[in-house]
């Protein structure tokens, strides 16, 4: 059952430590799966790890958090070689499509290499929800700010551009973060930017933000866009959820 409209929800959570576990999903990534419509059955939950070289260990660990989640899970590796035959087929049968963060440098490279770029358009287009953390939420936008490179944030201007919004990720917890991005959309190197702090996420239908969630009573959401020739950021309204 597709989302009514295509649907990104583009966070900075989503993912917490497990209690025995590694990880669990939190209440961002369920209210990714309930964006998509499914009732009365297991939603079909895609991960991709693209960013952080389809790590095994890692993969197993997400799966599992999955699992205990009740999703039904499957994952899109590409090395060595993509893991299934006909990407857009498998991405057209999800309900959910959940990228994790990394390189999102390396990330938009291997997908373009592999064709999943185009992938991910048809599923979006067809109302698979598509969402993610960090360079899994930068990825759908025109660009941002990244550690692809090292430890000095720089600009990303490559990104899919499903959404024509720059967007900022780890906004309360990474003191780069916040200056840079406001450089960057100052000096039109990108475009106006929608920004979240630790555990918030922002909900695109299209490409309208129609609204900012989080899933703790802290993270804000935020809309960074140059006047004349000032920056200015606005604050919005955020959402809380209830897990």
């Amino acid at each position: 059952m597709p989302a009514d409209a295509p649907t990104i929800l583009a966070t900075s959570g989503g993912i917490g430590t497990g209690q025995r576990t590694r990880f669990e999903f939190t209440a961002l990534t369920d209210y990714a799966v309930e964006l998509s419509g499914v009732t009365g059955r297991p939603p079909r939950f895609c991960l991709l790890a693209t960013a952080m070289g389809d790590d095994k260990a890692l993969l197993h660990h997400l799966t599992e958090a999955a699992q205990i989640r009740g999703f039904i899970p499957s994952h899109l590796a590409l090395f060595p070689m993509p893991t299934h035959d006909d990407v857009t087929a498998h991405l057209l049968s999800q309900d959910v499509v959940w990228v994790f963060g990394g390189s999102v440098a390396g990330l938009l490279a291997m997908w373009r290499l592999h064709g999943v770029d185009e992938a991910l358009r048809a599923a979006w287009q067809a109302g698979v929800v598509l969402t993610g953390i960090s360079a899994g939420s930068i990825c759908w936008h025109a660009g941002g700010t990244t550690d692809s490179f090292g430890p000095q944030l720089q600009p990303l201007t490559n990104g899919l551009g499903f959404l024509p919004y720059a967007n900022g990720v780890h906004y309360d917890s990474e003191a780069q973060r916040r200056p840079l991005l406001h450089e960057l959309v100052g000096t039109g190197i990108l475009p106006s930017a929608f920004a979240t702090d630790d555990g918030a996420g922002l909900v695109y239908r299209g490409t309208q933000l129609v609204e900012a969630v989080a899933e703790n009573g802290t993270a804000g959401a935020y809309f960074i866009d140059q006047r004349g020739t000032e920056v200015i950021e606005t604050a919005l309204d955020v959402r809380r959820l209830h897990r």
